[in-house]
Parts: structure tokens; C-alpha cells; sequence
């Protein structure tokens, strides 16, 4: 009997929901289907390593694999931090998490569970996501890749040619949602949005995402006089998070919301392409989501950003970048947790 294969288990957590997945020694994933579980963050640190640990054991369950198996793993969190795998203060986790040290932590349950130490790295979920899809867009090449995932704020990546991430050497690499916009290029007076991080230079995050989306709404809602929103029930975030759907049906408010975070868009990728020069560009987030968004919408988006971006890129760039959307949607995290962990092994890292 030939011995089972080794695999790299991925585990994307966040504050409400964790999701796993796990990667051959090839790279190829064990299953596209998602799995996710209830993060118990209420349940305090014990809770949240509960939760990791009972979920990874369920994704081997259903896939017919054992825990002897797993030869390195991958874990997905969001920033920031205060060092390599310490979480540091986040507006969505409890005030008690900040300082845990959730690397020494997981390290510790996963050895109780295999019965001995396996290699643990910890990473930015954005960071980890265009691992994923970076893989997926480049092919047979090379090429480096940067990524931007618009949702509730804007994940960034960027990943080599090696297929590693860019961390930074405080953690902070590509956090890019929180550079500013040329409002100037956007013909937008007065004071700059203030971005849930507190700068108020006016992040890119603000105009591009959810968190930035009800004050654009009451911005413009004034022009449609006999727009619907005028009178229907709910908050101002309920109306905003009704945007997506109703522009799948071509209403002209959201398409016009749309397009102007698709510019903001354009113009913070040509930003970031005279930074990086990356060969491949990835767009990822909700609002291409093939599940929530038709395609007629996703390539609207995606021609204002490219139409947008290529005036200022350099002339061999403007022939040579793919703009492209990303594919593995809400899966992408935790694949590309597992597969840092197997690039590592690789490396001997």
C-alpha cells in the first residue's frame, strides 16, 4: 500500500466565520467546496482555537483524510498586529484579543491534536488571498501579480514571482486600501472622507468599498428625485447594501455609484502598477462575485478601471497588463494559507 499523500491545511478566520481548505504537494486543492464554521470569538481565545481546530478536523472528515497527514499549515487573520502572529487592536474582534498571541496558540492545539509540532504561518488574509489567485491568473508564467479586493474595506496583495506575498517587514505590506486618493482627478470639493482607520486624507478604502458606499449614496440620491430610496424603510446602511442588487437590474443611481468607485478604482491601480509593475492585475471583492453580480456588470467595472487606469501607466505598460477578475471568490483565503504553508515547506522555510 502506497503511503497517503502529505497536504497543507489553510484556515481562513475572520471575526464572525472561519472557512478551511487544504492543498496537495503539488498545489492542486483538495476540494473547491467551501467549508465554513462559526469563529465562537464570544467564546473567548479557547473558543476560537476550539473552532479551528474542530474545523480543520471536519474538512478532513468529509474528504477522506487524516490528520497524520498534514505536513504544514496556513493561517489566515486580519491585521493589524503587533508582531509576527499578535494581534493588535481590531474594530472587529473583542478588545480582550488584542496582544493574544494566536501563533504560539494554534501551534500548540495543532501538536496536541497530531501529536507533534507541524510548521505554522500566520499571515494577512488579503495577503494570502492573491497567493491563491495568483497562482490561478498566472498560469505556466511567471509574472508577478498585484490584487485589490473591494468588500467591507479593501484587501491588497501583491505576490512575486516566487508566489509569496509581500508582508513588509512590520506586517504592514500592501496595505494599500489606506493610501489616498488624487481627489483632484475625481473632481471631488471639501473635506476628505475619514476612513474607519482614522487618517482622514481621504483612503482609497472610502471610495471604493462598502464602508464608503451610504455617504456616496446620500451624495447622489438628491439627483434622482423620484428615486425609490427616497422613502423606503431601513437605514442608510440598508439602502447602501441594496446598491449591488439593484445594479444588476441597470438602476441608474447604483450604476452611477458603481462607475465612480470603478474610476476610483482605475486610478489607484495605475498608482500602484508605477510602484510594482506588475505584469497581471487581479479584482476581486463582492463586486465580482459571479454569484451576486452578472456579467454584463462585472466587465462594465472592469472596462472603467481599465479605461480609467492605462493614461497613466507607461507606454509598454498600457500593451503589456492584464486587468483581469478574480475566480476562486470567498475560497481564495484559505487556499492560499494552505499554499504559503506548502511554499514554505518547499523552501525549506
Amino acid at each position: 500500500m502506497s503511503p497517503k499523500p502529505d497536504i497543507f491545511l489553510g484556515t481562513d478566520s475572520g471575526a464572525t466565520t472561519t472557512k478551511f481548505s487544504a492543498v496537495f504537494e503539488n498545489g492542486d486543492a483538495v476540494s473547491t467546496k467551501v467549508l465554513q464554521r462559526s469563529t465562537n470569538a464570544h467564546n473567548g481565545r479557547e473558543g476560537v482555537i476550539a473552532a479551528w481546530i474542530g474545523g480543520a478536523g471536519d474538512f478532513l472528515a468529509q474528504n477522506q483524510l487524516e490528520w497524520s497527514q498534514v505536513a504544514g499549515v496556513g493561517l489566515a487573520i486580519p491585521g493589524p498586529y503587533e508582531r509576527y502572529g499578535v494581534f493588535g487592536k481590531s474594530p472587529n474582534l473583542p478588545a480582550s484579543f488584542c496582544g493574544w498571541n494566536v501563533y504560539e496558540d494554534y501551534r500548540n492545539a495543532l501538536a496536541q491534536q497530531i501529536g507533534h509540532p507541524v510548521p505554522l504561518c500566520v499571515g494577512n488574509d488579503g495577503n494570502y488571498g492573491g497567493v491563491a489567485e495568483a497562482k490561478l491568473a498566472r498560469g505556466k508564467s511567471n509574472a508577478s501579480v498585484a490584487m485589490l479586493m473591494p468588500g467591507s474595506g479593501l484587501g491588497a496583495a501583491f505576490v512575486g514571482a516566487d508566489g509569496m506575498c509581500l508582508d513588509g517587514d512590520t506586517l504592514a505590506g500592501m496595505e494599500a486600501g489606506h493610501m489616498p486618493v488624487p481627489l483632484q482627478l475625481l473632481g471631488l470639493n471639501g473635506q476628505p472622507l475619514l476612513c474607519g482607520c482614522g487618517r482622514d486624507w481621504g483612503c482609497v478604502e472610502a471610495y471604493t468599498t462598502i464602508s464608503g458606499l451610504g455617504h456616496l449614496l446620500m451624495e447622489r440620491l438628491p439627483r434622482y428625485p423620484g428615486h425609490e430610496l427616497h422613502t423606503a424603510p431601513g437605514t442608510t446602511k440598508d439602502k447602501a447594501l441594496s446598491l449591488r442588487g439593484r445594479a444588476q437590474q441597470g438602476d441608474p443611481l447604483a450604476m452611477e455609484i458603481f462607475d465612480f468607485q470603478a474610476r476610483v478604482m482605475g486610478i489607484h491601480v495605475a498608482n500602484l502598477v508605477m510602484a510594482l509593475d506588475p505584469g497581471i492585475f487581479i479584482i476581486g471583492g463582492g463586486l465580482m462575485d459571479h454569484e451576486a453580480t452578472t456579467p454584463e456588470f462585472r466587465e462594465r467595472y472592469l472596462r472603467i478601471v481599465r479605461e480609467t487606469a492605462r493614461p497613466y501607466l507607461w507606454p509598454q505598460q498600457r500593451d503589456t497588463l492584464k486587468i483581469v477578475s478574480a475566480e476562486l471568490g470567498e475560497l481564495s483565503q484559505a487556499i492560499g494559507a494552505a499554499l504559503v504553508a506548502l511554499y514554505r515547506h518547499k523552501h525549506g522555510a
